[in-house]
């Protein structure tokens, strides 16, 4: 697994150590600027891509569901 020093991947990956997670997604939503965005992490090259996948479909319904 390539090592990315994102801050936000950084807590994904920590969430994952501290409760023995092989995948974490995290969502963070500022409602005062109108953004959503997200960090995913997966404790190996598979599990990454995996955990990228979810997440941006996870994203997208997010976002139709704020549309509404």
């Amino acid at each position: 697994m390539a090592f990315n020093p994102s801050p936000k991947v950084a807590e994904a990956r920590d969430l994952a150590k501290k409760y023995g997670k092989t995948k974490v997604i995290i969502f963070m939503i500022d409602d005062d600027k109108a953004t959503i965005e997200y960090a995913s992490f997966g404790r190996d090259r598979p599990m990454c891509a995996d955990a990228q996948k979810i997440a941006a479909v996870a994203y997208d319904a997010i976002l139709n569901h704020l549309s509404r």
